[in-house]
């Protein structure tokens, strides 16, 4: 499968951003998907998870109550809607997809990876 990943850009600090992934390929569905960020001089970190069918959902502490992880399975595409963004959440994002059911923190444990967009927030 490839992922294009859309969205990002450039919001002040309290503002939103609402990140796109569109997936080719069949069988979209029965991919867990997820999104990574990676700040400068910083380690890749899982943000969010979703399970194939929006029954299983994963946050990091630090975003969670402000990001919201969605997909529709109809389109190929899952989502990352962020509100409330802090000057940390600055990074690249990545979307991630991953076989089968099962989640996991690490980027080895995803197959597929997008080509990661932008955020940045301003203070």
């Amino acid at each position: 499968v490839q992922l294009q990943a859309c969205g990002g850009g450039l919001v002040q600090a309290g503002g939103f951003l609402r990140l796109s992934c569109a997936a080719s390929g069949r069988s979209f569905s029965s991919y867990s998907m997820g999104w990574f960020r990676q700040a400068p001089g910083k380690e890749r970190e899982l943000v969010a998870h979703i399970s194939w069918n929006g029954g299983s959902i994963y946050y990091q502490d630090s975003v969670k109550g402000r990001f919201t992880i969605s997909r529709d399975n109809a389109q190929n595409t899952v989502y990352l809607q962020m509100n409330t963004l802090k000057p940390e959440d600055t990074a690249v994002y990545y979307c991630v997809a991953r076989r089968g059911s099962g989640w996991g923190l690490r980027p080895y444990e995803y197959d597929f990876w997008g080509q990661g967009t932008q955020v940045t927030v301003s203070s």
